[in-house]
């Protein structure tokens, strides 16, 4: 592979990276910051599970995303994931869980207005109104879990110390559907602008199954965000995990157990393929925002136990976070293409 396709494909590993350190984080979150799972414990099965559900399971948001704005060039894809993932890792700095959804988003439509190609308004009012849905459908979610839980808890003879060890485990295996669930679907955040330059030619592994290009963009990828879960994650997951709300081990399962399914519920196209057979409404498949389901659960959490001590000046700031984002990204990418176009003497469109 050349030198320069390489370097144009360090702004995808870029964001990988800024997700890891920011969206991930917040699957395990709520346990790391109430001392049930160990930073390096949750660092890790986030890591593995992260790259399983990118291989597996990646393909469906990656095309809503494409429908949105299909860079076909590789120095324009390189400045559109650099710039979302910059807008991410200076939000990350600053300590608010910003989504790199909203991030990538608004880089791909700087794309679109400098290259002149019209943006998908179906696509995306689809992918605006999973901005909404998804931290609504993850407080839901988490006030009738945290119902059933406590109804569980207040009836059962369980000993002390085995609810405790009962906990930790429980939330170590839904941090890994949450890791996977987060692979899946954001996958396309990381190297969906990729996928219509993709420099990668089908691979034939000991002659048994075939790893395609997008295969090999989304293994990469996934790599990217385990290293960014571990390396700089840890701040997030505390403000997050505490700053919030105050959450009890108990609890932080809800939390991660929400914001689990509902990324699992607009990633999967089984689950889609067969809602709609039977002739049910089924999701779209749009890479949503980890950081809005887990948010959306700990606020239902809240809800749930009467809406006492929710920290709202924090709400505001993590909101205002959110409306920033995909505004950053935008103003961003246009800049970034102009200089790659006219001072780089780049093809950043065809």
């Amino acid at each position: 592979m050349a030198w320069a396709t390489i370097i144009f494909l360090s702004s995808g590993l870029f964001m990988g990276w800024s997700l890891g350190a920011n969206d991930a984080a917040n699957i395990f979150g709520t346990a790391v910051s109430t001392r049930m799972v160990r930073f390096k414990t949750a660092a890790l099965v986030c890591s593995v599970f992260i790259v399983l559900g990118a291989l597996l399971s990646g393909a469906g948001p990656s095309h809503t995303l494409g429908r949105l704005g299909a860079v076909n060039a590789l120095p324009g894809a390189f400045a559109v994931a650099f710039s979302a993932a910059f807008t991410v890792m200076w939000m990350t700095r600053i300590g608010i869980p910003v989504s790199t959804s909203h991030a990538i988003v608004g880089a791909i439509i700087g794309w679109n207005i400098f290259s002149g190609t019209p943006t998908d308004q179906g696509t995306f009012y689809q992918i605006l109104g999973t901005w909404v849905l998804c931290p609504a459908l993850s407080a839901v979610f988490a006030i009738a879990i945290y119902r059933c839980v406590k109804y569980g808890v207040e009836n059962t003879t369980i000993h002390i110390l085995r609810l405790d060890k009962y906990t930790r485990t429980a939330l170590l295996v839904v941090g890994a559907l949450g890791s996977y669930s987060l692979g899946a679907n954001n996958i396309a955040n990381v190297v969906g602008v990729f996928t219509h330059a993709s420099p990668f030619t089908d691979l034939q592994l000991a002659g048994l199954f075939t790893l395609s290009g997008v295969d090999q963009l989304f293994l990469l990828g996934g790599l990217a965000i385990a290293a960014g879960v571990v390396t700089y994650s840890k701040r997030v997951m505390l403000t997050v995990g505490s700053g919030i709300f105050n959450l009890s081990p108990i609890t932080a399962f809800v939390v991660v157990l929400s914001a689990a399914v509902v990324l699992f519920l607009f990633a999967s196209e089984g689950l889609q393929a067969f809602l709609l057979s039977a002739g049910l409404p089924a999701l779209p498949l749009v890479p949503v925002s980890q950081s809005q389901a887990v948010v959306g659960a700990i606020l239902g959490v809240g809800l749930a136990k009467g809406g006492r001590n929710i920290n709202t000046k924090l709400l505001g700031k993590i909101g205002l976070g959110w409306v920033a984002t995909p505004v950053l990204a935008f103003i961003l990418s246009y800049l970034c293409i102009y200089i790659m176009q006219n001072a780089f003497m780049q093809t950043v469109f065809i």
